[in-house]
């Protein structure tokens, strides 16, 4: 059994070239050094400072430091890997489900190779502004007008927010991608998918096309990508998920817990990517009966191009940490978005909808924004 988060597959503008990095600034040449003529302002004003400086720190030092209403605050914390500010992790995790080619690790490389995360500001005006790459994901106003979307329901959209450029990053790979599986699958390029993907975001898709590959102008930027996977694998776990709370605290979705894919890394069978496999998969026949495993409220229930007929329910915070659920491939759906339900509720149908090889339920548990192994979670006498 199978699935894949769903793709965007508006139709929309895509980059014919890869958004340069940040030059530097041209050195400036060096004036010869000027005639010492005596003491300088520097000593005359700026040394007598240090040297009270000096005092005070020494001061300081043996009092045990400033009083703790001087302290500033220092603002988020940076998780201790790689420097990058750990409330990303949760947007790249998000961003990353549009599409089983994506992963967090992907798009954290890519906004290292563009930006190395410096969101810089907005210092240009007309024109020059208008052309600027602006944020952490590197965005042009004309591109961002394609991609971007107020993701975090501040009241505005932004490049220079966060969590807005992350998930539009990954809604314009999603839509490459989208169009890259369509050229593989009629022939018209050959090559891994990843691969093919971040050369249509270097290049464009017509590029590749006309290659049947990975274009040359495409390679450098593939290969500093793909370099820096390695230094965001961490987004691509599960690590803080599932923890002593996953005890058994969630009924069974269908009467028999029959897995015939467990949560973890794996080749998808249809697409052949492998990524980790957000959920369990439950062997059922087609029509049976899929519960709720908790008391929420449904927050999703629509078709998707992937996980087709998919519910998520919304089970408030457990120790403070928000707990949800989600029930895909269904052949129907019996709740509606804002419903309450309770333990046992019937929601759905086993189905084969969407990306799917078969009758089967893809049921998921998302702790506070990560993927969890469902089946720690799970009674297992329903």
């Amino acid at each position: 059994m199978s699935d894949e988060p769903a793709v965007d597959t508006r139709t929309a503008h895509e980059p014919e070239t890869a958004p340069p990095p940040p030059h530097p600034a041209a050195p400036q040449p060096s004036a010869p050094p000027p005639r010492r003529r005596g003491p300088g302002a520097f000593t005359l004003m700026v040394l007598p400072g240090l040297l009270t400086l000096s005092v005070v720190a020494g001061f300081l030092a043996l009092t045990g430091g400033l009083p703790t209403d001087w302290v500033q605050d220092e603002g988020p914390q940076q998780s201790t890997a790689n420097g990058v500010d750990e409330t990303y992790g949760p947007w790249l995790r998000k961003a990353a489900e549009a599409c089983t080619v994506v992963t967090p690790s992907l798009l954290a490389a890519q906004i290292d190779q563009l930006s190395g995360w410096d969101n810089g500001g907005a210092t240009a005006t007309g024109a020059a502004a208008a052309s600027r790459q602006q944020g952490i994901a590197a965005y042009t106003d004309a591109e961002w007008r394609t991609w971007g979307k107020d993701d975090d329901g501040n009241g505005s959209s932004s490049p220079l927010d966060q969590a807005d450029a992350i998930m539009a990053l990954g809604r314009q790979d999603c839509s490459l991608a989208e169009k890259i599986t369509d050229l593989r699958t009629d022939g018209t390029v050959s090559g891994e998918l990843v691969d093919l993907t971040l050369a249509a975001y270097a290049v464009g898709t017509d590029a590749v096309a006309e290659a049947g590959k990975v274009p040359t102008a495409a390679q450098t930027y593939l290969t500093e990508v793909k370099a820096l996977f390695a230094r965001y694998e961490a987004f691509d776990r599960d690590d803080s998920a599932g923890g002593p709370l996953a005890n058994a605290i969630l009924a069974a979705p269908v009467t028999t817990l029959t897995v015939t894919s467990p949560y973890g890394s794996r080749q998808h069978p249809l697409t052949g990517v492998t990524k980790l496999h957000t959920g369990v998969d439950f062997g059922a026949p087609q029509g049976a009966q899929v519960s709720s495993a908790r008391d929420g409220t449904v927050v999703f229930a629509a078709m998707t191009r992937a996980y087709g007929n998919r519910i998520v329910v919304d089970h408030g915070a457990i120790d403070g940490k928000r707990l949800q659920t989600t029930y895909s491939h269904l052949s129907a759906m019996e709740v509606a978005v804002g419903q309450t339900v309770r333990t046992g509720t019937p929601i759905g149908r086993v189905g084969s909808t969407g990306l799917s090889t078969g009758p089967h339920l893809h049921f998921e548990v998302i702790y506070d924004g990560y993927y969890a192994d469902p089946q720690p979670w799970l009674a297992s006498n329903g």
